[in-house]
């Protein structure tokens, strides 16, 4: 990915975007892609550990065993105008958040699947996992349809292409747009930026 210095994130800040916006697309070498949600351990290893699991079914598992994967998070993105710049002329683009992370896919045992399943109930839906989840055989069915995985991060790169780089005045008119838009991607968007520009060091 293409990530000019003035768009990178922080390693914090390519986590936090990875929590947020988990459903993930995994790639590898080969080119197939599923999309999936994928959980993140910030405490495994100096970028942290991705684990997911796949349908049984799919063959993509048997190929990523043992080798490197991509898997790609996309946060909220919006197209902007160039009549909301102060400046002109301008042209139009579109801005957004993303996350890529590469690592190397292990398959998990029997026994750390059952936890990663635990461990999805109790962060997606905890209800579910007290009611029936700590049942043996509600747990045992979900396990035999699916095979687990971890995926341990050696690359991060995370972007925000927000626009930075331009004038305060054309920043304003794109973040009321943004702010005022009926589109509930680009208001999100506009909260990201504000997340983003509250965590910028103060001159």
């Amino acid at each position: 990915m293409y990530v000019p210095p003035s768009m990178r994130l922080t390693r914090e800040q390519a986590w936090a975007l990875v929590e947020r916006y988990g459903f993930a697309v995994l790639v590898g070498a080969d080119l197939q892609a599923t999309h999936l949600p994928l959980t993140l351990e910030r405490s495994e290893g100096e970028l942290g550990s991705l684990y997911g699991h796949f349908a049984r079914a799919n063959p993509h598992w048997r190929a990523l065993d043992g080798n490197r994967a991509l898997a790609i998070f996309s946060g909220p993105h919006a197209y902007v105008s160039p009549s909301w710049y102060a400046s002109r002329p301008a042209v139009p683009t579109w801005n957004y958040l993303a996350v890529h992370a590469t690592g190397r896919l292990e398959l998990l045992d029997a026994a750390a699947t059952r936890e990663l399943l635990e461990r999805s109930l109790a962060h997606f839906e905890p209800a579910l996992l007290d009611s029936l989840g700590r049942e043996h055989d509600y747990l045992e069915k979900m396990q035999a349809g699916v095979v687990g995985f971890r995926l341990r991060i050696e690359a991060l790169e995370g972007k925000a292409k927000l626009g930075r780089q331009r004038s305060r005045a054309d920043q304003a008119g794109v973040e009321a747009a943004l702010a005022q838009s009926a589109d509930p991607q680009a208001r999100q968007l506009w909260h990201e930026m504000q997340t983003l520009a509250d965590e910028e060091p103060q001159a």
